[in-house]
């Protein structure tokens, strides 16, 4: 009976070997264009997988679409770039099976678009190693464990919620409360060997103001940029956010500590909501189809450390919350898949408090396992005296608390301009991971500075 069963499941692999030959040779099948709603074109007569690339001819050199999906002989196609000049019954020709990124040294200092392709008027990219958009998970068991600290000068998350390598964190932020500035501020003071940021879905105009007034020309020298703004297509940006990624792990390979930061995970998750919705997907969550929520993951999990010994990519994804809501869909996701997060308050913004970190709603996940007892006590501290003012602020404010009614509340009376002053940092200003300590330690008492 063993025999048997053997010589079955030997046969059945040998099939299962020549089907999937079959098909890896067999030759790719022209289409023409059937229909097009919206960003959504429709392709008869075509064969590609998923994710393949097409060409539709416009009579212009053609323009780059993707296959996002299928039903029955007919493909789904997005397009990368505008469908100006696409006529019916346009041929469809597959071209590979899929996108991937130019990686190397050669990108240090550049500006590219979602595609790839320059956008800093530097000349061609020397870049010519090439890898998948989508890599590969790592096994999680290969993954060295988050050990130490990264120094990303800024003093309240050096000594409050201290980012170790390898760490996923987000940033969860309104609208005009520094989230850019305090990106930028990352960009330029961490200790991090490269920095890579992807610029997902914002504004045209924010793109130049962040290279040049936020990053500065220090900051871009060791950073690649990757630029996919709001009016490109939903295709472009999903593309902006993975090669963004690709490229990180590329540095991390080569054995470099990589800063990824991504503004923003929900401008991603919009462009996959486009998407989904064009081919008819079902919206579940406040408009958001299923395949959001699993593509979200797997984007994040990309990120982290690699094998022992290798590099690693510590990551900040801002998530925009509408309204100050931060029970919002992909704000909610985005804590359940990320290694802690900053919130950013519009209050303390309006009270001209920069960086307007929120100490009392974030949190750093990994601080425990990469912070001394000294330091973990002084944190507690600060952040037990910030609580108990701002818990009773309105009666502080009005004169309606009596000195000597609380003791905790009276100390933290008593430390409020310096608890405020600890917090508050110009732009201008490096602050690193020790002399972060240091002030820690000098205002609590707790630590040595």
């Amino acid at each position: 009976m063993s025999v048997v069963s053997g010589l079955g499941q030997d046969w059945t692999a040998r099939v299962r070997r020549r089907v999937e030959h079959v098909e890896a040779v067999r030759p790719p099948v022209e289409g023409v264009l059937r229909r097009m709603v919206g960003l959504t074109l429709e392709a008869e007569g075509c064969r590609a997988p998923l994710g393949a690339r097409c060409t539709i001819e416009d009579g212009q050199g053609g323009v780059e679409a993707e296959v996002v999906g299928f039903a029955g002989d007919r493909l789904y196609l997005m397009p990368t770039g505008d469908l100006r000049g696409v006529m019916p019954n346009a041929r469809v020709i597959p071209r590979g099976s899929g996108a991937q990124a130019r990686v190397g040294e050669e990108l240090l200092g550049r500006v590219i678009d979602g595609g790839g392709q320059p956008i800093d008027g530097g000349g061609p990219l020397k870049a010519r190693e090439r890898t998948p958009l989508m890599a590969e998970p790592i096994n999680p068991l290969e993954r060295a464990p988050i050990a130490a600290p990264l120094d990303v000068g800024v003093r309240s998350i050096n000594a409050l919620f201290t980012v170790g390598r390898g760490q996923r964190m987000g940033l969860f932020a309104g609208s005009g409360v520094g989230k850019s500035v305090l990106l930028g501020m990352m960009t330029r003071y961490t200790t991090a060997d490269v920095v890579v940021v992807g610029l997902i879905g914002e504004r045209g105009r924010e793109v130049r103001e962040f290279i040049t007034e936020i990053l500065g020309r220090h900051g871009l020298a060791r950073a690649v940029v990757v630029a996919a703004p709001a009016d490109t297509s939903p295709l472009f940006r999903l593309h902006g956010a993975m090669r963004a990624t690709s490229i990180a792990e590329y540095f991390r390979d080569q054995g470099y500590n990589v800063l990824l930061l991504m503004d923003s995970l929900t401008r991603y998750a919009q462009a996959q909501r486009e998407i989904g919705l064009a081919i008819g997907e079902p919206p579940t969550t406040k408009g958001y189809p299923p395949s959001v929520f699993g593509l979200l993951p797997r984007l994040v999990e990309r990120a982290g450390n690699g094998p022992d010994g290798g590099g690693s990519i510590t990551a900040f994804y801002t998530v925009l919350v509408e309204g100050d809501d931060q029970q919002e869909p992909i704000a909610d996701s985005a804590r359940a898949i990320l290694d802690g997060h900053l919130v950013l308050s519009r209050s303390l913004a309006d009270s001209g408090v920069y960086p307007a970190v929120d100490v009392e709603a974030s949190i750093s996940r990994a601080m425990m396992a990469i912070t001394e007892g000294r330091h973990q006590k002084a944190a507690q501290r600060f952040r037990e005296l910030y609580a108990a003012y701002r818990q009773n602020e309105d009666l502080i404010s009005v004169g309606a608390y009596q000195r000597g009614s609380d003791p905790l509340v009276d100390q933290a009376i008593q430390y409020q301009p310096r608890l405020r002053a600890f917090l508050q940092q110009d732009v201008s200003e490096a602050v690193d991971f020790d002399e972060s300590l240091a002030s820690l330690g000098r205002l609590t008492g707790e630590v040595n500075g």
